[in-house]
């Protein structure tokens, strides 16, 4: 009966987004348990407190494209397009594009970048994130950074990450140079704080 009531609100999850969550559906199917301490995990992103809207989805997005190859990261996208999060900010994030982002949604992806590369950087903008926001800023952009890449990292393992998406924003395709959410995020301190 658990597996049954876990698959129906699986398959709600998909149709309601347009995503394949079969990963998750096999987690369901093999254990139960399991499928309720991931969820558990997870519901650690749902802790949203003093971080606006599209700073919030920009930790989330970055994060989520360090891990991903296109499924992941639409479902991000899709996300945050029903909380109100212009395109052109989604674009700008998409493509790396720090120019482009107003300076909160600048701050929330510099910070991701800093602290997936293990970069000192990521003090200083935190620093500037507890200046603005308050310290809860903090621990909610943890969280966010941290469930984001649980999706597709388990998805992966499990073996369901091979099949690469172009991502939409708005109805229109985002070209993506996919290398850079892995490989230019492994900056130097330096060079990474000589661009905030």
């Amino acid at each position: 009966m658990v597996r049954r009531l876990l698959r129906r609100t699986i398959e709600s999850f998909e149709r309601k987004w347009n995503y394949d969550a079969s990963y998750l559906k096999e987690i369901a199917d093999l254990s139960p348990w399991a499928a309720l301490k991931f969820s558990l995990a997870t519901s650690l992103g749902s802790y949203r407190r003093d971080v606006p809207p599209a700073a919030l989805f920009a930790a989330g997005i970055t994060a989520v494209r360090s891990e991903d190859c296109g499924p992941c990261t639409q479902l991000a996208i899709a996300m945050a397009e029903q909380q109100g999060v212009h395109p052109e900010i989604l674009r700008a994030l998409l493509k790396d594009d720090e120019a482009a982002m107003p300076e909160e949604v600048a701050l929330a992806w510099r910070f991701t970048r800093a602290t997936l590369a293990h970069d000192a950087a990521a003090d200083d903008y935190r620093d500037e994130i507890v200046r603005r926001w308050g310290p809860r800023a903090v621990v909610t952009l943890a969280f966010a950074i941290t469930t984001a890449r649980m999706y597709p990292t388990v998805k992966y393992a499990m073996g369901h990450g091979k099949i690469c998406a172009r991502v939409i924003v708005n109805g229109a395709p985002v070209a993506i140079d996919r290398r850079s959410a892995h490989t230019a995020w492994a900056a130097s301190p330096q060079s990474t704080a000589a661009r905030a």
